[in-house]
């Protein structure tokens, strides 16, 4: 094997075991809901916080962390976000109470923050061919997507066998062997120009994602004409006027408003958010609906996410084979369309229908996630230069965290408000049809028939030399 080659390899090879950390630590929490709630003593608004404080921390700070891997070079902040994860991980496991578990994920969430950009940031670099760095990238998430379909049934029986703390523990071993094979990387540079923070944006938008967040999570429970809710939609407004005007004047903003001229940048960045979104908020909707509406122990909630979430699996690895074939427009809007179909089979779910009634329509849901995530992923990579990779990488995910942690928010909200579960249930899937619906024709009128809205080498071969 030539030195390029085993470059490649351990490129992916490190960058995919990563990612399988990170999505793996995002499936996995959901089932062990019900057991952290027994034992350290929390009521909804809790577990949304156990969920929402690693994907709200690694949303505000992805930006950052993908700034910091084209600045000091993506292979060290990678390195760094390894460490800093498993130490977290460790933290959770041992943690006493809620508030040290909360913290424990909040570093997570810095951890995940700065080593998934990175690697993306490494992929792209490593891959300089357009049409191998797509399937570099349908790789890469696919590894995520094989994490998020063995997460909720390995947690289940981890769960059941060891504790939910285990959990936890699984993910030292796993970012240990990512940073062993990370060593193994030929030392290069990825830095382009003077390490730069643009500390009052990510002020900002720490405040505006963290006072928005909170509102949902928190409106239920105090009310949401409270003046504790009122002072906190003030906030998040004025925090969100001030990042838009922050990045709007800044010489060297960390987000650059040119970036969202470009049609498939921001396309890209909203059906990100959308996916992930209606995706999670329906997984933390039916982990607690199989296991406090149902009574299904952990073991058996998870075996129940399998028809949903091995479909996720197919979808990721069939991305950039459909892509090339029908074009990553048609791709995407079939995959929000097929979203839509699925979701439309679990108003079921209202009315306590069997399991089998509506598992049928689980494998349409995680299909649609599976195929939507790279493509969407290698039509923004391919719309930037490399020196902005990782500020793109760093868009695209920050995008998805945040359509996580405001998905597991709203659904929360939307069952803790219903006076129903059955009423919570129907609301929250009306509105996942609504935004599948939204995001196709958002897709489709932003795209171009031809490439799917990018330069399209991840699709087109052809192209390749174009943006090279």
């Amino acid at each position: 094997m030539s030195e390029a080659c085993k470059y490649k390899t351990s490129i992916l090879w490190a960058t995919s075991l990563s990612y399988v950390v990170v999505i793996l630590d995002t499936s996995i929490v959901n089932i062990a809901l019900a057991r952290i709630a027994g034992t350290l003593g929390s009521d909804v608004s809790g577990l949304q916080w156990v969920v929402n404080a690693y994907t709200l921390t690694f949303a505000s700070l992805l930006l950052t962390g993908g700034l910091l891997g084209d600045r000091l070079g993506a292979k060290n902040v990678y390195m760094t976000g390894l460490l800093v994860f498993a130490a977290a991980s460790a933290v959770g496991g041992v943690a006493p109470d809620l508030a040290t578990l909360v913290a424990a994920r909040v570093l997570q969430g810095i951890g995940a923050a700065l080593l998934v950009p990175s690697s993306l940031t490494l992929i792209s670099t490593g891959y300089p061919d357009a049409a191998e760095r797509a399937g570099a990238i349908s790789v890469w998430a696919g590894c995520g997507s094989v994490a998020m379909a063995a997460g909720p049934l390995a947690g289940g029986l981890l769960i059941n066998w060891f504790g939910w703390r285990s959990i936890f523990f699984v993910n030292v071993p796993l970012a240990m062997g990512g940073a062993w094979l990370t060593l193994r990387i030929p030392r290069a540079s990825h830095r382009y120009g003077g390490a730069h923070m643009d500390l009052a944006g990510q002020a900002a938008v720490i405040v505006a994602l963290g006072s928005s967040i909170s509102i949902l999570i928190e409106g239920a429970k105090l009310g949401w004409g409270s003046a504790p809710i009122l002072c906190g939609i003030a906030l998040a407004a004025a925090a969100w006027l001030s990042f838009v005007a922050i990045e709007r004047r800044h010489t060297q903003p960390m987000l650059s408003p040119s970036l969202f001229r470009l049609p498939a940048f921001s396309s890209s960045a909203f059906v990100s958010m959308v996916s992930a979104f209606i995706f999670y908020g329906l997984l933390f909707l039916l982990s607690l609906y199989f296991q406090e509406g149902r009574g299904w122990p952990a073991w058996q909630t998870g075996l129940a996410f399998l028809p949903l979430t091995v479909m996720v699996v197919g979808g990721s690895f069939s991305a950039s084979r459909l892509c090339r074939a029908f074009g990553a427009r048609h791709v995407i809007v079939g995959g929000f369309l097929l979203y839509a179909s699925g979701f439309a089979g679990l108003l079921g779910l209202a009315n306590d229908a069997s399991y089998w009634r509506v598992a049928l329509y689980f494998p349409a849901i995680g299909f649609a996630s599976g195929v939507i995530t790279p493509a969407a992923t290698a039509a923004m990579m391919s719309t930037v230069d490399k020196c902005r990779a990782g500020i793109a990488a760093g868009v695209l995910n920050a995008s998805r965290q945040s359509g996580s942690a405001f998905g597991v928010a709203t659904f929360g909200a939307l069952m803790s408000s219903a006076r129903t579960t059955g009423q919570g249930v129907l609301m929250a899937i009306s509105l996942a049809i609504g935004l599948s619906l939204a995001a196709a024709a958002c897709w489709r009128a932003t795209s171009r028939p031809d490439t799917g809205g990018a330069k399209s080498p991840d699709v087109r071969r052809d192209d390749a030399t174009k943006t090279e």
